[in-house]
């Protein structure tokens, strides 16, 4: 299924809809994690997430609480929950910071809008779920899919949102991802 433009703003929220949020546009891209701590995490077989610039989404309702957890990367991640149902609505791992949310698509109100650009992890994943042909399938992966997966794959390219290649350049060539990136290397 292709993602239209015309589609966004999204909104979407927690179960209880006391933490509300407005995707303001097209997400760079959305990958399909099979990790175990994903599936640890999410209580399912795997979580599917959109990487989206955090100034692209707009906090509706209450300020979700931050929950330090760990990750698959070992450098962990901040989970951002519900404080009354406690429903995760976004992730910000590590290698992104603050400026990267992963946004939790099935807390979209229309979660059909975003289907999976990539499947990560597979290795782990559970042997009954099927792949679908044409997605592509990455066995493992690195802190590189977070942020440089053009730069350290190049073939990567067409995985990502076909309307974001401005936004990919300027969080390569030295973007506040880029910036953020840099400095987390330098300590």
């Amino acid at each position: 299924m292709k993602v239209g433009a015309g589609a966004f703003p999204a909104e979407g929220g927690c179960d209880c809809r006391a933490v509300r949020y407005r995707m303001e546009s097209v997400p760079l891209f959305v990958h399909c994690c099979h990790c175990r701590r994903c599936q640890r995490e999410s209580g399912a077989s795997f979580a599917l997430n959109a990487m989206i610039e955090a100034d692209r989404v707009t906090q509706l309702g209450l300020t979700p609480e931050l929950v330090h957890t760990p990750s698959e990367s070992g450098s962990g991640q901040l989970i951002a929950r519900c404080p009354y149902c406690r429903v995760a609505v976004w992730s910000n791992y590590a290698s992104a910071g603050p400026l990267v949310r992963f946004v939790r698509v099935g807390t979209l109100d229309n979660p059909d809008l975003l289907p999976p650009d990539i499947h990560i992890f597979t290795a782990s994943r559970q042997r009954w779920v099927v792949l679908p042909e044409g997605t592509p399938v990455v066995p493992i992966t690195t802190s590189a899919m977070t942020i440089g997966l053009p730069r350290a794959w190049p073939g990567a390219r067409p995985f990502f949102r076909a309307s974001r290649p401005t936004r990919l350049r300027a969080s390569r060539d030295g973007g506040p991802v880029a910036r953020y990136s840099a400095a987390l290397a330098a300590r």
